[in-house]
């Protein structure tokens, strides 16, 4: 049974779905572009048997505040956000998982606050110092990454909500609508999200705040996201799933990965895509119980 709830936190109001009982350990699920917090609801069923489970929509989904201000948008107030709300929830220590956008705040939240978490997990999020390499490096993960250059654009939200959001229903609901493990339902919940005022520009500004892409004539140095942070080093145990197939964060993401993380766990599904979550609930939801 899902319960949905608001928290003043960090000047913002965060909208969260939590599952099981608040005296449990804390374990926060947190969604990556252009989810939401729905994007999590087959592990808040799981989790929530046994731990107090949440999914919060981030700073700029769904019903969550939705800051004007491009730089409301850059990665410490996102962190911060994560941190406010495991402590206005009751919890001092957690366990953080995390995919996409939301996988980036996850790597630099543990670069920043390791004694908050008890472990991280990341599904396909690359960690700040990698992809920083493989975006001036790697010419492959240049173009796979070169969608970000036009997220970044003033047309993004047109070209993104176009024909009823056409282009976001492909990427994210295309495959799965034909599979089978996305409904119709499914589709109607993004739809609705996508669909609240600001929301769209919210999710985009993630890209704009972080001026995250491959290098260009104009930006020639390749973007860390966590340039801020003064290690970047993660010294919480950490497992990543890496869904092999994913055509936007390729595989040399998780190469080398150890000389920045000390205590890692690299869970490798071959056919697995960028959205690995959907596609594996059970393996993913097996992953995470084994490692945690």
């Amino acid at each position: 049974m899902f319960k949905h709830d608001y928290m003043e936190v960090n000047g913002v109001r965060l909208h969260y779905v939590s599952s099981g009982s608040s005296e449990n350990k804390l374990i926060m699920f947190v969604h990556g572009f252009p989810e939401f917090w729905y994007e999590w609801k087959d592990q808040l069923r799981e989790f929530g048997k046994d731990h107090f489970a949440v999914a919060p929509d981030m700073r700029g989904y769904n019903l969550s505040s939705k800051p004007e201000d491009v730089d409301q948008y850059r990665v410490k107030y996102l962190i911060e956000d994560l941190r406010a709300m495991a402590e206005g929830l009751g919890h001092r220590k957690f366990i953080l998982v995390a995919h996409d956008w939301g996988g980036a705040v996850a790597w630099a939240f543990a670069l920043a606050h390791p004694e908050w978490l008890e472990r991280l997990v990341i599904i396909n999020a690359p960690h700040p110092a990698v992809f920083q390499r493989e975006l001036r490096d790697n010419p492959a993960q240049q173009k796979a990454s070169s969608y970000m250059l036009m997220f970044r654009t003033p047309q993004a939200e047109q070209i993104l909500s176009a024909n009823n959001y056409e282009q976001l229903v492909k990427i994210v609901l295309g495959d799965g609508l034909r599979r089978g493990y996305f409904t119709q339902e499914d589709k109607e919940a993004y739809l609705a999200a996508w669909s609240q005022a600001g929301a769209l520009t919210g999710g985009l500004n993630y890209y704009r705040a972080a001026r995250i892409g491959p290098p260009t004539e104009a930006d020639s140095e390749a973007t860390n996201f966590a340039a801020d942070l003064s290690s970047m080093t993660v010294r919480v145990p950490t497992l990543v799933v890496w869904g092999e197939k994913d055509t936007a964060l390729l595989t040399g993401n998780i190469e080398g990965l150890d000389e920045f993380v000390e205590n890692l766990t690299i869970k490798r599904v071959p056919d697995g895509t960028h959205w690995v979550i959907h596609e594996e609930p059970g393996l993913v939801n097996d992953y995470i119980r084994e490692f945690i």
